[in-house]
């Protein structure tokens, strides 16, 4: 019987909490019990979230296109870019944001991720950034599902990560982000699009995607 299991009966005879009796041969003196094996609660204001850890096993593996990971890259004077990239072929969006907030950012990535063919669209990974608030409306109008990363862990969304460093080089750090049209972003995100990647056997991300739309079309 591991330690786990009696803590477990322990809290579920005194329903949930420890009876004062308990508590004082307990060194953390803690009244609630939490499993170190349970998933994450949601965090920085996210309402409902769903956490990585309940992302179907289809995602991880990079095999099913369709699979997104989001962020915001930050500038000065309180500017962002959202950037999304698909796992299987690491095709990359930019997504110009009027600002941080919710409404903006969900408002922007709806809009720019319906123009998606429908194989497309089936999950975006995102941290914990309150600029996802609004998942809930962000799915209801692209039909997307949204997952969200654990606290202070970037490597769960890898590729994104990979992309954002690619970024600098475009948008160095102390850049104002403002003032680049979603023109400008569509052409920067051609360059890294028509890129040939190691990972994909020196194939572009753009070449990837598009054998993945011709194989379903």
């Amino acid at each position: 019987m591991s330690h786990e299991t009696i803590y477990r009966s322990l809290f579920i005879q005194a329903r949930g909490v420890l009876k004062k009796e308990l508590m004082a041969h307990l060194r953390t003196r803690r009244r609630m019990r939490h499993s170190k094996l349970a998933s994450p609660l949601p965090r920085g204001g996210i309402p409902d979230a769903v956490s990585i850890r309940d992302r179907p096993p289809e995602i991880e593996d990079r095999a099913v296109p369709g699979h997104w990971e989001g962020d915001l890259v930050s500038g000065s004077n309180n500017s962002h870019i959202a950037t999304l990239v698909e796992r299987h072929s690491r095709f990359v969006m930019l997504v110009k944001v009027a600002g941080k907030d919710t409404q903006s950012v969900v408002a922007a990535l709806s809009k720019h991720v319906r123009k998606l063919p429908a194989e497309l669209r089936k999950s975006l990974t995102w941290d914990r950034g309150s600029e996802m608030a609004r998942h809930g409306k962000f799915t209801l109008a692209t039909s997307v599902d949204v997952y969200f990363c654990d606290p202070s862990s970037p490597w769960q969304r890898g590729s994104n990560e990979n992309t954002n460093d690619l970024l600098r080089q475009y948008f160095p750090d102390g850049t104002d982000l403002s003032g680049y049209s979603q023109t400008y972003l569509n052409k920067i995100a051609r360059r890294l699009n028509e890129r040939p990647r190691k990972t994909l056997g020196y194939e572009t991300p753009a070449d990837k995607l598009r054998e993945v739309v011709a194989s379903t079309g």
